[in-house]
């Protein structure tokens, strides 16, 4: 699979206004999802190896900055004929098998993913309480190995947000399999 990076998203933007279901169809609103200090996005799928590699690091990472006051909501952009394994039936599967506590949903018409600029899976966006993007960029230093792993960019930057301290503008992008655009 080739390799893609994420666009930039000028920092300050406001979070767009979204509403999903989850593959249970559970209809979720964007503004119910944020925590008292805001919301992580990531647009992901069940069959992408740069996803997977790092699926298990954001099921960690969402248990950790929920404590902090930052829910997390994951968006499955690639419903695609092309693509079965990363169907709504598929991603039962997984979100059972992971044990996801966090909602997994359904973007059928990729409209979510184009109003924020989606393009790789993962790609990930830290929102504020203020609904302002603070944070787009990649998980760590190293998708492919997390034992080698010198710089958890998107914990540090949660930490930062929820303690305050502005975060730095040097971010280096998210990278993955493009999303699987319908048209």
């Amino acid at each position: 699979m080739a390799l893609l990076e994420s666009t930039t998203v000028p920092l300050g933007t406001t979070m767009p206004k979204f509403e999903l279901r989850n593959p249970d169809g559970v209809l979720y609103k964007s503004d119910e999802l944020y925590g008292d200090s805001g919301l992580f996005v990531v647009f992901t799928c069940n069959h992408c190896p740069y996803a997977l590699a790092v699926w298990p690091r954001l099921i960690r990472l969402a248990q950790y900055v929920r404590e902090l006051g930052v829910n997390i909501v994951a968006i499955n952009p690639n419903i695609n004929p092309a693509y079965p394994e990363d169907s709504p039936e598929e991603m039962k599967i997984k979100i059972k098998q992971w044990n996801l506590d966090f909602p997994y949903l359904v973007d059928d018409t990729q409209n979510v993913a184009r109003i924020f600029h989606a393009q790789c899976t993962p790609d990930i966006y830290v929102y504020n309480h203020k609904k302002e993007l603070v944070y787009h960029g990649r998980i760590d230093d190293n998708w492919k190995d997390e034992t080698a792993v010198t710089r958890e960019e998107l914990k540090e930057a949660i930490e930062l947000m929820t303690a305050g301290v502005p975060l730095s503008g040097a971010q280096h992008p998210a990278m993955g399999c493009s999303i699987k655009w319908l048209s």
